[in-house]
């Protein structure tokens, strides 16, 4: 008899939501995307002089700089921001706190790309020496 009151029965034949496989799918290109910029950032440190203050902002003002690290910046909060919600919505029970820890991890990760996004902005731009 389907549908005998029990949990398993209520879920029995539903099927699946068919909401995971883009977020599955977003986490893993972020993670690819992550590998190569990091790698990136990495080789490009290893070329500048990091002990001077005017090496480090001059090789940032460089649009070859510049760009890639705005993608990164992007890339990784983009990639966490998924992570965590995933943790949050296994974890954390009741619709209200839920709720409102997705949309504190939302402002924090907006927040934080988008001040990266800025400094970097300010750096390339000239505005820091």
């Amino acid at each position: 008899m389907r549908g005998s009151g029990t949990e398993l029965g209520r879920v029995r034949g539903m099927g699946s939501a068919h909401t995971g496989a883009h977020h599955w799918l977003a986490q893993r290109l972020t993670a690819i995307a992550n590998l190569g910029l990091v790698l990136w950032f990495i080789a490009s440190l290893l070329m500048v002089n990091l002990g001077d203050h005017k090496d480090v902002v001059g090789w940032l003002r460089q649009a070859s700089a510049a760009v890639p690290m705005m993608l990164l910046l992007v890339s990784v909060f983009y990639h966490v921001r998924l992570g965590l919600q995933v943790l949050i919505e296994d974890y954390v029970h009741g619709p209200a706190l839920k709720y409102m820890a997705l949309t504190v991890l939302t402002f924090l990760t907006v927040g934080g790309a988008a001040a990266g996004i800025f400094f970097v902005a300010r750096i390339a731009f000239g505005a820091a020496a």
